[in-house]
């Protein structure tokens, strides 16, 4: 029985992760293990990247609905906390686009009144 080699194992394992690079980079153990790690660096970057970029735009979403009632958003936010109402801004922000009467109605048990 043929025993294939660890070190043909691991080189096909990169080779494998590089499929659908382009040139050298999917052929080449040495250039393709470098594209590799690089992506692997990219990809970790990216997931953060990614929830910095989801919290900046419930924010914006908030704020958006905020400013029609002609709330400031850190006012509001402040005041959430004091009321003792525990909604993070994703919540928050699902709220505004999915039911504005609900989240008026948090904002108003927040302390404010609503002009209309």
């Amino acid at each position: 029985m043929r025993v294939k080699s660890p070190r043909r194992q691991r080189h096909n394992k990169i080779l494998n992760y590089a499929k659908g690079y382009r040139m050298t980079k999917h052929r080449l153990y040495k250039v393709a293990r470098e594209a590799v790690m690089h992506a692997g660096q990219y990809a970790f970057a990216g997931r953060k990247l990614k929830k910095r970029d989801l919290r900046a735009l419930w924010i914006v979403r908030i704020n958006g609905a905020l400013a029609e009632m002609g709330i400031k958003y850190s006012v509001f936010v402040s005041a959430l906390k004091k009321s003792g109402i525990r909604l993070d801004r994703k919540i928050l922000s699902e709220l505004v686009t999915k039911e504005p009467k609900v989240f008026a109605g948090i904002v108003k048990s927040a302390g404010f009144t609503i002009p209309k």
